[in-house]
């Protein structure tokens, strides 16, 4: 008679399943079904009305933390890429000006689980244009290259004032929604 190996429990089993990877599989399903029931724009226009909710938040917790009624474009800068950051991306300034901000992003916070799943840029787009909007006025955010449609990083464009060059670049506009100074 030969022995078996003990039992396993669920609890020693090498799994790569987390907190983490649950809820960004669970986003990438949710995306993945939204894009395939609805299309691409359908899907990323629901992903943009929890990306203003979600940007609405986190504007309020950095000018409350910073104990401001509104941000300077130097601190608006300084949040975006402290945010992204912070939730594991790895966002950096290209170019910046008056007119325009240019990040790069060289992670992306979804992980490889982004691939394919154009409409969670919508999170980054509205997050980004709620805080520079409601802090600076306007905003129109450019996802110019995605790490989620093939590049090897992200260029966001984020224009400060409605010039030519905004309007032509195809982003998505922002505006003060807030009557705080």
């Amino acid at each position: 008679m030969t022995r078996q190996p003990a039992a396993k429990s669920a609890k020693d089993l090498d799994l790569s399943l987390d907190h983490e990877s649950f809820v960004a599989g669970l986003l990438r399903a949710l995306t993945g079904t939204l894009e395939d029931v609805l299309g691409l724009e359908e899907a990323s226009d629901f992903i943009s009305i929890v990306g203003g909710t979600v940007g609405k938040a986190i504007n309020k917790e950095y000018k409350t933390a910073l104990q401001v009624d509104r941000l300077t474009q130097e601190q608006v800068t300084e949040v975006l890429i402290d945010l992204k950051r912070r939730i594991g991306g790895d966002f950096f300034v290209i170019e910046e000006d008056r007119e325009k901000i240019v990040l790069g992003n060289r992670r992306c916070p979804f992980g490889a689980r982004v691939h394919d799943r154009p409409s969670l840029c919508m999170m980054t787009s509205n997050v980004f244009g709620h805080i520079v909007a409601e802090n600076l006025g306007y905003a129109t955010v450019e996802l110019r290259e995605t790490i989620a449609s093939g590049a090897h990083g992200c260029r966001v464009v984020i224009y400060l004032t409605p010039t030519p060059e905004a309007d032509k670049s195809g982003g998505r506009n922002y505006r003060r929604v807030s009557r705080s100074p």
